[in-house]
């Protein structure tokens, strides 16, 4: 029965994709059988995620991962080498399903490191998923993409059901505030992180708002924050914003303790609020890259002339385990959805295995609390689990 009825959810797809062909905004996708047979020397890893725009930052950093894995791998099969695309979504979900066409096109594309960000996973992967592609996103962290059956789904990090408790465990019982102004930016994972926080710290939270994409002007709103004078704020959303917001605040004479979350590591953080981004403190479910195994930090640095970013690690090991398939002979979509979902082994950033969901198994995930201390975004300490 298992059996057939992969068979059955394998045909299905390759119906969806055909039936595509005539719908409007479909323009230009092949026609392509999920179980069609890839040329081992040439196929093809694609990055999906922004590489322009306001988030192009975060984007490099896990585009960096990605490449160093594949060029590692390239150097060891010079006879028969992995091409990786990049897919540049510039972080918005609506020009993600057409990317996402172009790689449903391409038969030679065996998986997907992203979609980068959850918004643009909403709109993405219902496409993957209906062709067979298997993705493994490194850093969209919304809770919800892991419950709507996409069986080529995986997340080689932890979700906002992780992250956002996390960071209310530790505004609570680190920064012991009692009085905390929250704040998202209208999007998925902003506003997932935000409800999170809200959830945990319950009376704690003493006012709540919502500004709009794009927003930097956050007159009053700051207003607000002012006049219920809180011990923290937190922030859900990105580094541009989240910059932008805290040097208005400062400004303001607010001293609160500056909280968010993962989209906000970021050197354009730091550089979007410059000296008011002391002791600010950021979460992410990832760990600190110069604790990453098999010398990854330095061997990054050589390439990149940088230290890796937010997500490089769990990019890198993310397209290994992709790497992994086409060694093991996987050479077929639903082939390597399924190497994917069974996939055990240890990565640069610890054991990786996925759930039925395709989450990452929860012992291999931690939380850690990062601190801007002489201007620098650094390890504070990992978040305890209760």
């Amino acid at each position: 029965m298992v059996a057939c009825t992969r068979v059955l959810g394998w045909a299905r797809a390759a119906l969806g994709v055909l039936g595509c062909l005539g719908a409007v905004g479909c323009a230009g996708v092949a026609a392509q059988t999920p179980a069609q047979t890839i040329e081992a020397c040439h196929a093809k890893v694609a990055f999906f995620g922004p590489l322009t725009g306001r988030s192009e930052d975060l984007g490099m950093y896990i585009r960096n991962g990605a490449q160093l894995a594949v060029e590692g791998y390239n150097q060891q099969h010079r006879g028969c080498p992995v091409e990786l695309l990049y897919f540049d979504t510039q972080g918005d979900p609506k020009q993600a399903p057409a990317m996402a066409q172009q790689i449903v096109a391409d038969g030679q594309i065996i998986g997907v490191v992203g979609p980068a960000f959850s918004g643009e996973a909403e709109t993405a992967d219902p496409l993957l998923d209906q062709a067979g592609v298997a993705t493994i996103t490194a850093s969209a962290t919304e809770t919800a993409l892991s419950t709507r059956d996409w069986r080529t789904f995986h997340r080689i990090i932890g979700n906002d059901s992780v992250q956002g408790p996390a960071a209310g465990r530790y505004i609570a019982k680190v920064l012991r505030a009692k009085k905390v102004f929250v704040v998202d930016d209208s999007e998925a994972y902003g506003q997932g992180l935000a409800n999170e926080v809200i959830r945990v710290l319950d009376t704690d939270v003493v006012q709540s708002g919502t500004v709009l994409v794009g927003q930097l002007d956050f007159t009053d709103l700051v207003k607000q924050i002012r006049a219920a004078a809180p011990d923290a704020i937190f922030f859900g959303g990105y580094y541009q914003q989240a910059g932008a917001l805290l040097t208005q605040v400062r400004r303001a004479g607010v001293r609160a303790t500056f909280v968010s979350g993962d989209a906000v590591k970021d050197e354009g953080f730091l550089h979007q609020a410059g000296r008011y981004a002391e002791n600010a403190v950021i979460t992410c479910p990832c760990q600190p890259p110069e604790r990453s195994g098999d010398d990854f930090a330095g061997r990054y640095r050589t390439r990149f002339g940088t230290v890796p970013g937010t997500y490089s690690a769990e990019a890198y090991d993310a397209a290994n385990v992709f790497l992994q398939g086409l060694q093991a002979g996987r050479l077929s979509r639903p082939a390597m959805t399924n190497f994917v979902s069974d996939y055990s082994g240890t990565g640069v950033t610890g054991t990786i295995r996925f759930t039925p969901a395709g989450e990452r198994v929860a012992s291999s995930v931690t939380v850690w609390a990062y601190r801007v201390r002489n201007g620098g975004i650094v390890a504070d300490q990992p978040i305890p689990s209760s």
